[in-house]
């Protein structure tokens, strides 16, 4: 929610619930102070020597109250009504002094506590205080000019008594009228912060469930790629072996065996992985772990490659450490690829794997002989994009391309490179 939004926002109204509580309040507060009003005009404390008959004092009384009873659902109109009636009131000597203001300061209070409008709202309850100062001030000064020594007989403190009363009224005042104006801003401002923090948790809820989507999304990607790696690697390898051992099945019964012996071999090991993360993918409430290659398996990929008829050669340089598991899966994997694309497009004789542990990175070079320019048009295929999707996730460098320059150029390149400093971190 950006600031605009906040400064624009309307307080809702009252439930139904809310407004069934004005209603109970007001009629109460209303027969509280009729009760009040029967006290003071039978024991004959009065604010004021003359006050209306019983018709007009009943009159000024439920003026002041009744409206109480949509103080949330209409507060501008109540806080107006109410403050009419009680400066009506004042200038009629309604004997009801003390609820009357009582209801007077809530009135107040539930405008700024539920006034829409917070422009008008605010204008509206300076309005009605300044009204009420100078109400006051009208009758200090009432006070001043008609007033006598008499009413101040009993006085014993060291101000002036008149004074006192002055300093006495604006003081309580002031206090009255400062309280029901802030705690009205200040319900206001917790009813904002609380529509805040609903719209703030629902917008965490759908990022939640976004996240939830993007989880499967990618755990759905990650599933394709290892089918891809593992399954096409070896229907790759038993696609060849089938092709070899059909054209010499007649004309060499044994290499047409063993054509078909490794074919068998293929398929099992690519039942026996598929078996694998399908188990995996069957267990519920742990993460699923798809490994299924390292480093010290590269060679035999390279003998399924030697199967389908390609001369290989591994070489690894420098000196060898320690591995992390993920990493160690992620170099297996970007090296199958590799040897699945020669195997299945680059009709090539012979691949090179060169694996060279330097100082702060290792490094991964696989190299075949075959259509470079071909191969190189693969850039788009799933293969290449989860071999990068791998390299990118250890922070390594992933470049593919055709060996030499043109025109004389032939074979393709892939090369990754996995920095060494995080392996020693995570190691």
């Amino acid at each position: 929610m950006t600031a605009s939004d906040l400064a624009q926002w309307r307080r809702p109204g009252p439930t139904p619930e809310q407004r069934r509580v004005d209603v109970l309040i007001g009629i109460a507060v209303a027969a509280l102070t009729l009760l009040n009003m029967t006290l003071a005009t039978s024991s004959g404390m009065l604010v004021f020597p003359h006050v209306p008959q019983l018709p007009e004092q009943v009159f000024w009384v439920l003026l002041i109250t009744v409206p109480l009873c949509w103080r949330r659902r209409w507060p501008e109109a109540v806080a107006i009504i109410v403050s009419a009636a009680y400066i009506g009131g004042q200038v009629r000597s309604s004997p009801e002094q003390q609820l009357s203001t009582g209801v007077l300061f809530a009135a107040i209070y539930a405008l700024g506590a539920w006034g829409r409008e917070r422009r008008r709202a605010n204008w509206i309850r300076v309005g009605i205080i300044a009204a009420m100062f100078v109400l006051i001030f009208v009758n200090l000064t009432i006070l001043l000019v008609q007033g006598s020594d008499q009413e101040f007989e009993r006085a014993s403190g060291f101000l002036p008594p008149l004074l006192a009363v002055i300093v006495n009224g604006l003081l309580v005042n002031v206090l009255a009228f400062g309280f029901a104006y802030f705690f009205g801003e200040t319900a206001w401002t917790a009813a904002r912060r609380e529509h805040q923090l609903e719209l703030q948790a629902e917008e965490l809820r759908a990022s939640q469930a976004e996240a939830r989507e993007l989880a499967v999304a990618e755990e759905r990607l990650r599933i394709a790629r290892e089918l891809h790696d593992v399954v096409a690697h070896h229907v790759s390898v038993m696609g060849v072996q089938a092709s070899a051992g059909r054209r010499v099945l007649e004309k060499d019964p044994a290499k047409a065996r063993a054509a078909l012996t490794s074919v068998e071999q293929s398929a099992r090991t690519a039942v026996d992985e598929l078996r694998r993360m399908l188990s995996l993918l069957r267990q519920s409430g742990e993460p699923v772990d798809m490994a299924g290659g390292s480093v010290e398996r590269i060679d035999d990929l390279l003998a399924n490659a030697r199967e389908a008829g390609l001369e290989t050669t591994l070489g690894t340089y420098g000196d060898t450490v320690e591995l992390p598991e993920s990493l160690s899966q992620a170099i297996y994997r970007v090296v199958q690829e590799a040897v699945t694309n020669t195997i299945k497009h680059a009709a090539a004789s012979t691949i090179d794997v060169r694996i060279r542990y330097l100082a702060h990175e290792v490094e991964i070079d696989v190299t075949d002989n075959g259509r470079g320019v071909v191969s190189a048009q693969r850039v788009g295929g799933m293969g290449l994009i989860g071999m990068r999707e791998r390299v990118t996730a250890h922070d390594g460098v992933l470049e593919t391309g055709p060996v030499g320059d043109a025109p004389t150029r032939r074979g393709f390149r892939v090369r990754a490179r996995f920095p060494l400093t995080r392996v020693a971190v995570e190691a």
